[in-house]
């Protein structure tokens, strides 16, 4: 019987063929002046500009999924998109080094409240923005497109 050769394994700079799927939202409120404000917060291990955003919440539906990652994230809550406001793609690089392209699909939640306690409190910077503004923040440049291009 031949010797089995173990499968090659992937190199750490190079990304998983099949993107896989992550939900965001995209939370805006009315500043004082009546103008769309949009919330940033700052990612856990790079303290870059990102919007809330995670994986899949088994038995919650996409748009469910991205209000929960918000909550968690950055302590909002509101009426969230049923449909996706668009998209963006970014890798992200895995615990095991390797890169994972990830496709972002973004549903717009309107802030009706902000909680003093969530889960993340303290792990986080927040803040608001104009549409502007938080494009030229992030890093990725479909989500700088969407946020600059923003209108509830």
């Amino acid at each position: 019987m031949p010797k089995r050769h173990a499968a090659e394994k992937p190199s750490s700079h190079e990304p998983d063929r099949e993107p896989r799927a992550q939900f965001a939202a995209l939370p805006w409120r009315r500043g004082a002046t009546g103008g769309v404000e949009i919330l940033l917060i700052t990612s856990r291990e790079t303290r870059r500009w990102v919007i809330p955003k995670g994986w899949p919440i088994k038995g919650k539906s996409s748009a469910k999924s991205a209000a929960q990652e918000a909550f968690e994230e950055a302590g909002v809550q509101g009426k969230i998109s049923k449909r996706p406001v668009g998209s963006y793609a970014y890798d992200k690089r895995l615990k095991n080094g390797r890169l994972q392209h990830v496709r972002v699909a973004v549903f717009a939640l309107y802030v009706e409240t902000e909680a003093e306690a969530y889960l993340e409190l303290g792990q986080r910077e927040k803040l608001w923005l104009p549409p502007p503004e938080a494009a030229r923040r992030v890093d990725e440049p479909e989500l700088m497109v969407l946020l600059a291009t923003f209108k509830p």
